[in-house]
């Protein structure tokens, strides 16, 4: 297939690459420079993305926020004004799918702008960081139309491991942000069972392994908590990310009436490690707003 790929960052561009390897036609654009790797693999670099859409049948999405987003779809040069600019003049067929992490009420609003073109629009957040990008591994949760759900699912294939088409439009965001809050209360609790153990004086590494085999037991606490211990806080998904899907998660829970009151104690453990520097952070990175709290750090 012909695909564009716009925002080609820390999880974009491994997962463009896995596109390129599984023998699709690449046209690439990123607010930085093509990586020289995607280029070498036989990808092609685009001056806008309106160029992206006129030259592909699919176009995906891998951008930091809802703004960016409406931008990159609906703004000067956007796919917007390429997606009816193609060799037939006729936007028919064309899907463009956001794998980014927005809003659902804007994903939505989207859908239906894009719909209105004659295109198909597909909303595929992915949950998995960087190592799930690199391996391929991803979790893909999509909303949108069915049959383009089945036309796309190949492309999901060679990017993700766990692939389930949720529901209509906005579904799919709505479980990126579902399981956003069930990541950040995870992190948060086993940065408190950590520094719980190492101020009690018990070695949290051995502490971690005890309760690795027992039901505590999870994916965070085996790959963040390793982190909180090895003090490696070097991005795989950054915390003023994370701060921003849980901004999502609270303005969806007051238009829905809805309290949740853990998800905003995480939101301010998030902003006090943006106050104290640590906005580009990992988001295992959280551990530091409890440690500064209390005087103590669960490893040196």
């Amino acid at each position: 297939m012909q695909v564009g790929f716009i925002g080609l960052g820390i999880m974009g561009a491994p997962m463009a690459g896995h596109l390129i390897a599984g023998g699709h036609s690449l046209f690439l654009k990123s607010r930085r420079a093509v990586p020289d790797a995607l280029l070498a693999a036989g990808g092609t670099a685009c001056a806008s993305a309106a160029e992206v859409a006129e030259r592909s049948e699919v176009v995906v999405l891998m951008l930091p926020d809802t703004p960016d987003v409406e931008a990159v779809l609906f703004g000067e040069g956007g796919v917007a004004a390429g997606l009816a600019a193609g060799k037939t003049g006729s936007s028919a067929g064309k899907t463009v799918i956001d794998m980014s992490s927005i809003s659902p009420i804007a994903t939505k609003d989207f859908a239906g702008r894009i719909r209105d073109l004659g295109c198909d629009y597909l909303d595929a957040p992915v949950s998995g960081g960087e190592v799930g990008a690199k391996n391929a591994a991803l979790s893909i949760m999509v909303g949108g139309p069915e049959a383009a759900f089945a036309r796309a699912e190949p492309l999901f294939r060679l990017m993700g491991k766990t692939i389930t088409h949720v529901g209509e439009s906005g579904a799919g965001q709505v479980a990126k942000v579902a399981n956003q809050i069930i990541v950040a209360l995870t992190i948060e609790a086993v940065a408190e069972g950590l520094l719980f153990a190492a101020k009690a004086g018990a070695d949290p590494a051995k502490v971690r392994q005890a309760i690795t085999g027992g039901l505590a037991t999870s994916r965070i606490l085996e790959l963040h908590g390793e982190r909180m211990i090895a003090r490696r806080f070097e991005p795989g998904f950054r915390i003023a990310l994370h701060q921003k899907d849980l901004n999502l998660a609270l303005e969806g829970a007051r238009s829905l009436g809805l309290s949740l009151p853990a998800t905003a104690l995480a939101q301010q453990l998030f902003s006090s490690c943006v106050a104290n520097g640590l906005g580009g952070a990992d988001h295992s990175a959280l551990v530091r707003a409890l440690e500064i709290a209390g005087n103590h750090q669960v490893a040196d």
